[in-house]
């Protein structure tokens, strides 16, 4: 049995999480998601109860539905993605190596869930999800980026921070925050990856885009896979390569 009072969440001891894991519903406005997450994974940062609710997390999206259970599994992502450990430097991978197994055929069954087609957002955070108990590096805590239509990333030739923005405003690099304006500086356009070339981690996620019907996702994909040019020194670095050294 877990003795609760000896660990620790965002706002001290961690009593109070089985009673929040207990009144949760699937529902991803119910409140109680809010009350865990910010407990337990409080702006991308983890605690000693963060891991010991892995096990729980793991037993309702069991319970659950595939189409019911992205909270408990969106949740245990982010977890486990978290690299942000005031208390301790534990790998989830290793202390909880069953609950990783079941983790990723649970998200994998969630991915394949038909009622996903008019939703990449939710999409987007289960594929995170799935990286993160698989083991990627970055990219469980970095892919939600393709939600936002944008990625921040130094230039590796001269450091300044380049906005790399593919949605709704277009595909280009930018040094300007404000570039959804017209008046915008100057913006370069972005060089996306042919699909046939793409290898490795891109290969995988956007033929797996493709195949689960999320073309925009995939669309996407080619850009954050591909490459940017520097709006400052005008370099052409891999969007990729930039996020991960950024975060890695």
């Amino acid at each position: 049995m877990t003795d609760w009072s000896q660990l620790h969440h965002a706002y001290g001891t961690a009593e109070d999480i089985p009673g929040l894991l207990d009144a949760v519903s699937p529902a991803p406005k119910d409140s109680g998601w809010t009350e865990l997450w910010s407990r337990l994974c409080h702006q991308g940062t983890v605690y000693s109860a963060s891991y010991a609710a892995l096990p729980a997390l793991r037993d309702m999206a069991r319970r659950w539905s595939p189409v019911d259970r992205q909270m408990p599994l969106c949740l245990a992502g982010a977890i486990v993605a978290g690299v942000d450990q005031p208390f301790g430097d534990e790998d989830p991978h290793v202390a909880y190596p069953s609950e990783m197994s079941d983790l990723v055929q649970l998200t994998e069954e969630a991915l394949r869930e038909p009622a996903l087609g008019d939703d990449s957002g939710t999409y987007v955070y289960l594929l995170a999800a799935l990286l993160s108990f698989e083991g990627v590096e970055v990219w469980g805590e970095q892919l939600d980026g393709l939600n936002d239509d944008e990625y921040e990333v130094p230039c590796p030739s001269c450091s300044t921070e380049n906005f790399i923005a593919f949605g709704e405003y277009g595909f280009f690099s930018t040094t300007d925050s404000m570039y959804m304006n017209e008046t915008a500086a100057k913006k370069m356009p972005l060089q996306p990856a042919a699909a046939s070339a793409l290898e490795g981690l891109a290969q995988r996620l956007h033929s797996r885009a493709l195949a689960d019907g999320q073309t925009d996702v995939a669309h996407k994909l080619t850009y954050v896979f591909g490459k940017a040019q520097c709006a400052e020194c005008d370099a052409v670095f891999s969007v990729a390569e930039a996020i991960t050294g950024e975060h890695g």
